[in-house]
């Protein structure tokens, strides 16, 4: 004969009968289908936006129109000989054509280990961009950038 199951104690957790523990989100979602918490692309935009909207501010009449995006990767040819992914794209407008400047999200989350460097290489790849397409030093553009050696 078996014996009984033992009973859980009051301040015991339940777990499955795995053992793994609670399955699914701990938080419940206000609206259904959407997660509560920002996704990690979600926050990398929030990020590009906010350096954007520093040095747009700043450069805007200088600027002119420019259209900022952030895309997960680039679609690189097939026939791509780089040693590395880019991390930007800058292609330049031409009359009422906008000039569009492209934020690559995961080379650039691949190669920080912190938020704080994620921030530092947001903006020096912004910064970066922006100076090349003034035609300016980097330095000029933000104050906040800084050039590696």
């Amino acid at each position: 004969m078996s014996s009984p199951a033992p009973a859980h104690s009051a301040g015991s957790r339940v777990r499955d009968r795995r053992g793994r523990g609670m399955r699914g989100p701990a938080i419940t979602p206000t609206q259904p289908g959407r997660p509560e918490l920002p996704t990690r692309g979600e926050r990398f935009d929030e990020l590009v936006l906010e350096t954007v909207r520093d040095i747009d501010t700043r450069w805007q009449e200088r600027l002119g129109l420019v259209e900022y995006a952030v895309e997960d990767t680039p679609q690189l040819p097939e026939d791509w000989t780089g040693d590395t992914v880019p991390l930007a794209s800058l292609v330049r407008g031409h009359g009422t054509t906008a000039t569009r400047l492209v934020i690559f999200r995961r080379p650039i989350e691949h190669r920080c280990e912190t938020r704080a460097d994620l921030e530092a290489m947001v903006l020096t790849v912004l910064v970066e961009q922006v100076a090349e397409l003034l035609g300016i030093d980097a330095d000029d553009v933000d104050p906040r950038y800084r050039r590696d050696d």
